[in-house]
């Protein structure tokens, strides 16, 4: 029963992931047919995000009430259904208004799960959990891919992955039995029966710190998969069809080193592992960054910050329940959420201005001053933490 109900998490991760790359790989061919300029994918990605951040910070909530396993199968069930109406949508007013459920299926079921897994796993098996949300998110460029370059369109591209969303929302509303009344294997409503506030979380010493920390790397994640695409197209003429290939690299990157960062989490530990992360997402930038007319450097950066970003949101979330007690990590959790998802709202739609009146070209620029904000953040609250102890 452990071992079917972890499958089951990993399950929701991988349908988590499957929608959140598809935009910016469909998006150059998407912009023309629409009539709409190159910005207006960050207003799409603001609504959905901005959905994600108001069922994340109704996850404890949503969870005590529902349960974990009832919450993700609703939550999976309503990016399928968005992702069908993307598929037939024939106008941007339409697609702004699917992004709302598109927004809200993710939230809840992002937080609720993360926390169960930092509450009763390892981060061996939190960076697992995350490596199979890259699974789904390296998987649709591909598809999207596919459907152009043979013709079918970017609404096909949608109703493929709509299609397998609607497969995974069946598996889990099968698999409801699995869980406890309290959402989990485990009653956990001592651990999350008293709910803090926002007002009373940012109050918690390090809290602002690690919240500026997932604001930057979600904010980096975001800005880096959605306009990898535009950015070799634009700026280094590239076609649209191989450009689509070119933004799965950085999820490439981020899987691979999930799985691969698993093996050595628990002996490294999180504090340790989300540093090495930091620096080695800076070394990507900085190749993406040489004006070099080869584009295999550009391509290989991708993939190194990728690597680098592996284990920054896994081992931030791991770490909850350790740096700020198992008693509000659940609320914590939600607002770390949270936290990321304004990043994806706010930061990536500011590019796309940036990149309108400016230039593209200062796409790998921007994501060098998110990397710094990261790692400023990320090393004050260490040294909160160790003052704590």
């Amino acid at each position: 029963m452990y071992s079917l109900l972890l499958a089951i998490i990993y399950m929701a991760f991988i349908s988590l992931g499957l929608p959140d790359s598809l935009l910016g790989s469909a998006w150059p061919v998407m912009q023309g047919e629409l009539g709409v300029s190159l910005s207006y994918a960050g207003i799409v990605s603001m609504i959905v995000t901005v959905g994600t951040i108001v069922s994340s910070l109704l996850s404890d909530r949503l969870t005590r009430k529902l349960g974990t396993g009832l919450v993700t199968a609703i939550s999976v069930a309503s990016t399928a259904i968005a992702l069908f109406g993307f598929s037939v949508s024939n106008s941007f007013a339409l697609l702004c208004v699917l992004a709302i459920p598109y927004g809200l299926g993710a939230g809840a079921v992002d937080a609720a799960l993360n926390n169960y897994v930092a509450l009763h796993y390892s981060s061996k098996q939190m960076s697992w959990l995350h490596a199979f949300w890259g699974v789904g998110i390296s998987i649709s460029p591909y598809i999207m891919s596919y459907c152009l370059s043979n013709k079918l369109g970017w609404r096909m591209g949608y109703r493929s992955v709509s299609i397998i969303q609607i497969a995974l929302t069946a598996a889990l509303f099968l698999s409801l039995p699995l869980w406890g009344k309290s959402g989990t294997s485990n009653d956990d409503t001592k651990v999350v029966a008293n709910p803090l506030t926002l007002k009373q979380s940012v109050r918690i010493k390090g809290v602002p710190y690690v919240l500026l920390a997932f604001f930057g790397f979600c904010a980096f994640e975001s800005t880096a998969g959605l306009w990898a695409s535009s950015y070799m197209v634009e700026f280094r003429g590239v076609d649209a069809e191989t450009a689509a290939w070119f933004a799965s690299l950085f999820y490439l990157g981020e899987t691979f080193g999930r799985f691969l960062m698993g093996f050595v989490a628990d002996k490294l530990g999180d504090k340790r592992m989300i540093r090495i992360g930091i620096w080695t997402m800076m070394a990507g930038v900085l190749m993406i960054l040489l004006p070099l007319s080869i584009n295999a450097v550009a391509l290989f950066g991708l993939v190194v910050a990728g690597f680098g970003a592996a284990p920054v949101s896994p081992c931030i979330i791991h770490s909850t329940p350790t740096n700020f007690g198992k008693e509000n990590s659940q609320s914590l959790v939600g607002i770390q959420m949270a936290s990321a998802y304004c990043g994806s709202a706010l930061m990536p739609p500011l590019f796309g201005l940036i990149a309108e009146s400016i230039s593209i070209s200062l796409y790998p620029v921007y994501l060098a001053m998110l990397t710094i904000l990261m790692l400023v953040m990320s090393e004050m609250l260490n040294r909160v933490i160790a003052q704590r102890k």
